[in-house]
């Protein structure tokens, strides 16, 4: 059998929501359903990401959404999709560059849709959306000192030293780091007493939790911009590290104590799909979805991979640029979505089958396989933007789109001199 046939072979119907029943299927009784993105602004990974989370939450029971997006803007949306405001001024209000990651009309239906799921249902019951990364050092900052000042004024004080510490960079985290490679001072001392205060008093209420979260921000992302300037892995993997510990905590406030509660994570495949079937292993790298699998099972974990052979997509051309429409072109030969494309699959599930011997050999050869970042250059696609990548360890289940379009934002870039999310890496 030729490696087409193979893959033909493999695929599954994906034309409707109603063909993820397999995946479904293959979901059964995890707890964490990793999504991934082959870019950060393609609609029809965001449609189809959103597709399996509504079925995910209506028939199994999934409590909240966890995505590659900061916890204050998240926070926002959370607040809108379980009651409070309106979604679509949550989703319209973000200010930090790349907005279209997450102010787009893919995002803004996903929400409307959750707000009214979550209407329907008691408060306790309501399904969260939260931000997992660590970028927003200022605005979590900030956010801890307005919390203390209104329920913890003994306090301030460790707040207060930790903002002024900061300060003295003009709020550019970026700054920052690049000072403590200058100099040995750092806010290290002051973000650790901080944390530690809030940690202590912060009551177990959802407030006290959004609090201690903003402060957890703080305190990796003081660490994360450190590492940044240094180079090597060691700030990817404190990113992805954070986003795991994070999605622990969540699980841990959502469950109150049982460890049966469900989540979805919306991210990038880079961030998805374990690192060990990649050669960002062998570069020193982990990621989420292989933390999550370390930490709690590969049976309670099923990471979901898209792929795409061509199409538009919606990136900048460097950071802080105004995003615009790029075509992405036809995969580099005999990369993963060249072999998806050569067995002339336009729309495919695909679900891993266990290892064994009847598992088709595709699975298991290790190939090239497309990333895009926020950052986007089509004329340098085939000598960048590929990861090694082993498909039947990297992924649970993989969807295929031969053909796809970017997405659609809702308003251009604002001016803002906030840190931009997924810097450096773009993903």
């Amino acid at each position: 059998m030729t490696g087409a046939e193979e893959i033909r072979g493999s695929a599954l119907r994906l034309d409707a929501p109603d063909d993820l029943d397999p995946l479904l299927e293959r979901v059964g009784d995890a707890r964490y359903v990793l999504i991934g993105e082959a870019s950060h602004g393609t609609h029809d990974f965001y449609a189809w990401r959103a597709a399996i989370t509504r079925r995910l939450i209506m028939e199994k029971g999934f409590r909240f959404v966890g995505v590659e997006g900061d916890w204050p803007d998240c926070d926002r949306i959370h607040r809108a999709v379980t009651g409070d405001g309106s979604t679509d001024e949550a989703v319209y209000g973000f200010a930090r560059w790349p907005t279209f990651m997450w102010a787009n009309e893919e995002v803004e239906e996903f929400c409307r849709w959750l707000r009214g799921w979550n209407d329907a249902l008691p408060p306790e019951r309501r399904v969260g959306f939260h931000g997992l990364d660590v970028y927003s050092l200022w605005d979590s900052l900030l956010a801890v000192r307005r919390y203390a000042q209104q329920h913890l004024p003994e306090q301030t004080g460790p707040v207060l030293r930790a903002l002024h510490c900061f300060e003295a960079y003009g709020h550019d985290p970026q700054l920052y780091g690049l000072a403590t490679r200058m100099i040995p001072a750092s806010c290290e001392e002051e973000v650790v007493g901080m944390l530690t205060a809030v940690r202590r008093t912060a009551p177990a209420d959802e407030e006290g939790f959004d609090a201690r979260q903003n402060a957890e921000v703080v305190a990796g992302a003081e660490e994360y911009y450190r590492a940044m300037v240094r180079g090597g892995p060691e700030s990817w993997n404190l990113r992805d590290i954070h986003m795991a510990d994070t999605l622990d905590r969540l699980t841990g406030f959502y469950g109150d104590g049982e460890d049966n509660v469900k989540c979805v994570v919306w991210a990038h495949n880079t961030h998805i799909g374990d690192a060990r079937a990649t050669d960002m292993a062998e570069a020193g790298m982990t990621n989420l979805g292989q933390l999550v699998r370390e930490r709690h099972g590969e049976e309670a974990a099923v990471l979901v991979g898209f792929g795409t052979h061509r199409g538009t997509v919606i990136a900048g051309r460097e950071w802080d640029a105004p995003a615009e429409i790029m075509r992405v072109p036809p995969a580099r030969t005999n990369s993963l979505e060249d072999l998806l494309h050569t067995a002339g699959l336009d729309r495919a599930l695909f679900i891993v089958p266990p290892p064994g011997p009847d598992r088709p050999r595709w699975y298991d050869r290790p190939v090239e396989h497309r990333a895009i970042g926020v950052v986007y250059h089509p004329a340098g696609d085939h000598r960048r933007n590929y990861v090694t990548t082993t498909p039947g360890r990297r992924y649970d289940a993989f969807l295929w789109l031969d053909e796809t379009s970017a997405l659609h934002p809702l308003h251009r870039e604002p001016p803002d001199e906030r840190e931009p999310e997924t810097f450096p890496s773009s993903l």
